[in-house]
């Protein structure tokens, strides 16, 4: 046993790396940590900070491209716009799992979802100079509000948590009431509580959207992963929910890269409504002449920023999308792997008197997926995570992605099947020392 490293170790590391505050380390620089930490001690970590999938890519999709690759498209800058076999196959996709439609012309390739919620935290800020803020509905991805920062934008952001339901309304208008509010975003499933907003909040999302003519980001990043419902049957309830039910001011992000595993390729669809995509705005007018919402972000914004999306992952998303359309790929069945694994991670961390932060879906079980959230009674999030790194065990703390409740997020996609044991001893271990 090697375990729990020597403080003075981790924090020669932290110190090394110039991290000021674990509490508030980024996802990257606790990577950055666990893996001098492995280096220097050779304690296998049980590393839970990262989402990256950790299945195989999608065997659907690394054919099409390899088959892409081999008739040439390297050679070749692909359409701005996208492929019209993928744009095609988006617009189908959407129809059979969210039941919306959204015209090929709308669905835009881009590098990631990342390179989504860029460009469209700059097109919503750049519509109407009275709305210059970003709204995050949280807790979310760390990194958007980076972005945002990056960028230079302001935003707000509040914890949804305590305000499911019926408080949700009172407390969206209290921001978008100012009248400075650009867009809103959230993920749905929600990283990192991995709760579910559910149709009627959307529905208030939605009716507030219209009222202040605001726009939605809907990141879907773990599209369908709500593994409590069925839904992969392309063209049959129950199907994704998603605000795009209740207004045309959406933007849904929609990744391969957790669903399908193809998070090494880079490729993601944004969707824009087919109302919004044709709409022209002031902002948008005084800044570039002219054009519409969808013009602009494509030749303009996109352009500037990536010059399009990599050829041949494009043709990989667009068999992926058209084989799950199709019904002969089974594509959630493959990620319920994460689901499995997350029930068994909890069970260990509760055996050992670990919390589920968010632990309430609306009165329903929090669902198992790609994260949970767990807490330690009378410990900080920050606290909690300098306690666990000795011991070999990474996460992030929930600060950093906007939640105001105390403890960490954990992912599951890393875990490997001899570690379910390795973390029960540790969390022992763990208990032990602080109970001496």
């Amino acid at each position: 046993m090697n375990y729990p490293v020597e403080t003075s170790v981790i924090e020669n590391i932290v110190e090394a790396l110039h991290i000021k505050n674990i509490e508030k380390a980024t996802i990257r620089e606790v990577v950055a940590i666990a893996d001098k930490i492995e280096q220097q001690t050779g304690l296998e970590f049980i590393r839970m900070e990262m989402g990256v999938p950790g299945l195989p890519a999608s065997t659907v999709g690394v054919e099409a491209e390899i088959n892409a690759l081999k008739s040439g498209v390297a050679s070749l800058y692909p359409p701005i716009d996208g492929i019209p076999e993928l744009k095609k196959e988006s617009s189908r996709f959407i129809q059979a799992f969210v039941n919306l439609a959204v015209n090929p012309e709308c669905c835009v390739p881009v590098v990631g979802s990342m390179e989504g919620s860029f460009a469209s935290f700059i097109i919503a800020n750049q519509c109407n100079p009275l709305k210059d803020t970003i709204l995050f509905i949280d807790p979310g991805f760390p990194v958007q509000k980076q972005q945002a920062t990056v960028l230079g934008y302001k935003y707000l952001s509040f914890d949804v948590y305590d305000f499911r339901g019926e408080k949700l309304r009172a407390e969206l208008e209290k921001y978008l009431a100012t009248g400075t509010i650009s867009c809103m975003i959230y993920s749905n499933p929600n990283n990192p509580g991995w709760f579910c907003l559910q149709e009627e909040e959307l529905r208030t999302i939605g009716e507030l959207a219209n009222q202040y003519d605001t726009l939605v980001i809907e990141d879907l990043a773990y599209f369908s992963m709500d593994f409590r419902k069925d839904l992969g049957k392309p063209f049959e309830s129950p199907f994704q929910a998603s605000v795009g039910r209740y207004t045309d001011n959406f933007i849904l992000l929609i990744s391969g890269s957790k669903v399908f595993s193809y998070a090494g390729q880079r490729i993601a669809v944004v969707a824009i409504s087919n109302s919004l995509y044709q709409k022209t705005m002031p902002g948008l007018t005084q800044r570039y002449g002219g054009g519409t919402f969808g013009s602009v972000f494509i030749h303009r914004i996109l352009y500037a920023i990536s010059t399009g999306t990599s050829h041949s992952a494009q043709h990989a998303l667009a068999a992926m999308f058209r084989a799950a359309s199709d019904g002969s790929y089974a594509f959630l069945e493959e990620v319920k792997e994460y689901g499995r694994r997350a029930k068994r991670l909890k069970q260990i961390f509760l055996k050992h008197g670990f919390e589920i932060v968010y632990d309430n879906d609306l009165g329903e079980e929090i669902a198992d997926g790609f994260y949970f959230t767990i807490r330690y009674p009378g410990m900080t999030g920050g606290e909690l995570l300098k306690a666990l790194i000795p011991f070999g065990i990474s996460a992030i703390s929930l600060s950093t992605t906007g939640s105001k409740q105390e403890g960490l997020r954990a992912c599951t996609s890393f875990i490997k099947d001899h570690q379910y044991e390795l973390l029960d001893q540790r969390l022992e271990a763990f208990k032990t020392e602080r109970n001496s």
